[in-house]
């Protein structure tokens, strides 16, 4: 498997993909809308084969779609598809990143031998170990297979069915984890007041379709196409209504946070102290002034200090704000002073933005 070729196109994607996260006023222009599977692609379908995923995403979409374009006229909203058609997984990433879209939403809904199952659930791009997790990314990167004989030259010898294929992702960083993160939260925090009562939180798995995205990215589970409870809810018309509108609910707070910076996203979980690493290169904070820092990276877990990650910067600290760990550059007494930082830093890591801290805490 060709991961060093993999590893030099993601960088490329990264470069290509900076957003202006310095805490200056942005706008959320254009979101893509992704009805996942479609024409010869059922996706997920009932006991009985009644129903079918494929109709049930693409309704669902077409409404948060109207509902987005109805609240923000100024917002482009972009569909991976508008009707019952085959799109290749790469071609949906294609449109996206062509696009240069803020925002990229995928819609799915899952499905399970056992009809027990219940829920929705929201993913971002990662390489959780879960089984469970992995199972649902397993079955929604198998419809590479229906895209013709060299799906595995498009997909970089990417095989769905083959575990040791998933390895890849472990080794891939998404620039835009926080934010996609961010996203699914409030997803799943709106879905709490859905038709689907189950809420089954919010997840990470190697999903194709998310993998290339070069802006924040959620796939989100609407619920399960093989339980009857689900199924009736996911198929009435008024609960897709309901459903969309609850995305909108998710999206507008996550505008609202966005429109004023990426300094002030923010997650429901407390920032934790700053931990040393076992690496002399990764320097621990020790003052608790007010300062600003520029962050370059947010992962899942402390990487070495030779991780390529970094690429052989050795003055980076770290903090840890639940799950993820921040690694940042610099310590300044003002704002202006870390903006003349940044754009150096930006030719390093185009991702990067400022942050304020004090105590070892992040603040708005």
């Amino acid at each position: 498997m060709p991961i060093r070729v993999l590893l030099l196109f993601f960088c490329i994607l990264s470069i290509s993909s900076a957003y202006a996260q310095d805490g200056s006023s942005v706008n959320i222009k254009k979101i893509v809308i992704d009805a996942g599977h479609g024409g010869k692609d059922p996706g997920t379908v009932s006991p009985g084969g009644k129903y079918k995923e494929k109709e049930i995403t693409l309704s669902v979409a077409l409404k948060l779609g109207a509902l987005i374009k109805n609240r923000y006229p100024y917002i482009e909203v972009i569909y991976t598809r508008k009707k019952d058609i085959a799109v290749d997984l790469d071609k949906r990433t294609e449109i996206a990143n062509k696009s240069k879209a803020d925002l990229f939403i995928s819609i799915h809904v899952n499905g399970v031998s056992s009809r027990s199952p219940s829920g929705s659930e929201t993913f971002v791009m990662g390489a959780d170990k879960s089984n469970s997790n992995f199972q649902v990314s397993m079955l929604e990167n198998s419809v590479v297979l229906l895209e013709g004989d060299d799906y595995q030259t498009r997909y970089e010898g990417f095989n769905p069915n083959d575990p040791e294929s998933y390895i890849v992702f472990s080794l891939l960083q998404n620039a835009h984890l926080e934010q996609s993160l961010i996203m699914a939260s409030l997803v799943q925090k709106y879905f709490n007041k859905g038709p689907i009562k189950i809420n089954r939180g919010i997840k990470q798995a190697p999903f194709l379709v998310l993998w290339k995205t070069s802006m924040p990215s959620v796939l989100i589970e609407l619920g399960f196409i093989s339980n009857a409870g689900d199924i009736k809810i996911l198929t009435n018309k008024k609960s897709q209504d309901q459903l969309a509108s609850l995305i909108l609910s998710a999206f507008e707070e996550y505008k609202n946070q966005y429109d004023k910076g990426y300094n002030n996203l923010d997650y429901t979980t407390p920032v934790e102290e700053t931990q040393k690493t076992t690496s002399a290169n990764n320097i621990a904070l020790t003052t608790n002034n007010l300062h600003y820092r520029v962050q370059i990276l947010s992962v899942s877990k402390v990487i070495p200090s030779n991780a390529p990650d970094l690429k052989g910067e050795k003055n980076v600290r770290y903090l840890k704000k639940g799950s993820l760990v921040k690694y940042t550059i610099g310590e300044f007494k003002t704002k202006e002073e870390a903006n003349a930082a940044l754009l150096p830093i930006r030719k390093k890591f185009p991702q990067a933005f400022i942050i304020k801290v004090k105590d070892n805490t992040i603040i708005k």
